[in-house]
């Protein structure tokens, strides 16, 4: 095992490893709640969806441990399930096992054009700049979804779209306390710092009555039946819903690579081009994932950026991915336990790996806008538009714009022009106001 996942050209060790697997988990882990029930939404029978999202993710993280042999965790993508959801069922009025038929396709297109290594070419064109800002741009978007699920900050009204949660209460109050337990610990080095303030956190949080026990340690997972193999893939084909594959398509295309580059940038995985060597591994885990979890009834699958939390505990190789892997398989079994981890736990640790991901902030060239403008534009709008595809896309597009009436057109690549027009097409066909 030591061989294969080459600890030692890594310089890790089972143990960093398994605590990085685990907090990976743990981090994550509320995906197993939440999926099903933004899915149910669009009509996917909520108890098969648990089952679904799990064996979506234990899928994708083993050929990750495996195959790609990173420190990446997969499951169902937060936003693109969204979209399934509340656009293309609710709001365009679509069957989700059509829905589900398109997710498939998009799927096997991204298993064909990663095998002729199209999504690699494509992710080696990136700027240096804009890689930078996804770094950047994860680290904003998993700090606001750790504010928000723990309660730090909440919804707000029109015009003020967020405020201050009851920090008077104990839920925000731990997640407070988990934030600069976990702080301290990682300024004093402690192994397995993100690790140790979740399960402190948790144990108050039962204490303090807001998060309940498990009642049940053992539970058989719900059938898949109701949904399994029942995507419509012919339907999914027909001229008038083309433009909603073309969007699922986009927003997986741009989600992944971005995500990829982001969270390799912070595990120090990227070469002195920031380039992440043999990046079409990682891509082809996350197509048979997508394609894998279409067939089995859930939304498109990919990298998980809370695999930065694993990271940040000491993973380095796909060592950890197999723990987060066999993690995910105990919660058919055992999911009570798992998802009594409650939110102002596993908030406060995204917050702090949030905090850990902003130093590419450091490297942006601050005194050239051609370069400065569609960064910003990036880590702004991956954040504020709660939708990384978005804030990504806005960068492909600002960049060759502001470099061509620049009159610096020789720093613009062939891929930098192909990521333009996909960028292009995804605002044309993305339908606004059905969310």
């Amino acid at each position: 095992m030591r061989k294969f996942f080459e600890f030692d050209k890594l310089g890790t060790n089972y143990k960093n490893e398994i605590l990085g697997g685990v907090t990976t988990f743990f981090a994550m882990a509320y995906i197993i709640i939440i999926n099903p029930a933004i899915l149910a939404n669009g009509g996917i029978p909520k108890e098969a969806s648990v089952t679904a999202t799990i064996i979506a993710a234990a899928i994708g993280t083993l050929v990750m441990a495996f195959y790609a042999r990173r420190p990446f965790a997969v499951a169902p993508y937060m936003g693109e399930n969204a979209f399934i959801a509340y656009t293309v069922c609710l709001g365009m009025g679509y069957k989700w096992e059509t829905a589900l038929g398109a997710v498939f396709i998009g799927g096997v297109i991204f298993i064909i054009i990663t095998a002729l290594k199209i999504r690699s070419w494509i992710a080696r064109a990136i700027p240096d700049s804009l890689k930078r800002s996804f770094a950047a741009g994860i680290g904003f978007f998993i700090m606001f979804i750790g504010l928000n699920e723990s309660g730090i900050i909440r919804l707000g009204v029109e015009g003020a779209p967020v405020k201050v949660g009851q920090l008077s209460t104990a839920g925000p109050l731990l997640a407070i306390f988990c934030v600069i337990l976990i702080s301290i610990l990682i300024i004093r080095k402690i192994p397995g710092s993100l690790l140790i303030g979740l399960l402190v956190t948790t144990v108050f949080s039962y204490i303090a009555g807001t998060a309940t026990w498990p009642t049940d340690l053992i539970s058989a997972p719900p059938s898949l039946s109701p949904i399994l193999f029942k995507l419509d893939i012919a339907g999914a084909l027909s001229i008038d819903f083309l433009p909603v594959i073309l969007v699922v398509f986009i927003l997986d295309f741009v989600d992944t690579m971005g995500t990829l580059i982001g969270v390799s940038a912070r595990a120090g995985l990227l070469d002195k081009n920031n380039n992440l060597p043999e990046i079409e591994k990682p891509m082809m885990a996350d197509a048979i994932a997508t394609v894998a979890g279409a067939a089995a009834g859930t939304s498109t699958t990919g990298t998980f950026i809370e695999s930065a939390a694993g990271i940040e505990a000491g993973a380095k190789s796909g060592f950890a991915s197999l723990i987060t892997a066999g993690m995910f398989l105990l919660c058919l079994f055992f999911a009570p336990i798992f998802v009594s981890v409650p939110a102002s736990a596993y908030g406060a640790a995204l917050v702090v790996v949030g905090f850990l991901m902003l130093s590419p902030l450091k490297e942006l060239q601050f005194d050239d806008y051609t370069e400065l403008i569609p960064a910003a534009a990036t880590i702004a709008l991956m954040s504020f538009t709660f939708n990384l595809g978005i804030g990504m896309t806005a960068g492909f597009i600002l960049y060759p714009l502001l470099k061509l009436f620049s009159g610096r057109t020789r720093e613009l690549t062939a891929g930098i022009w192909i990521l333009f027009a996909i960028s292009v097409l995804l605002y044309i066909f993305y339908p606004y106001g059905k969310i």
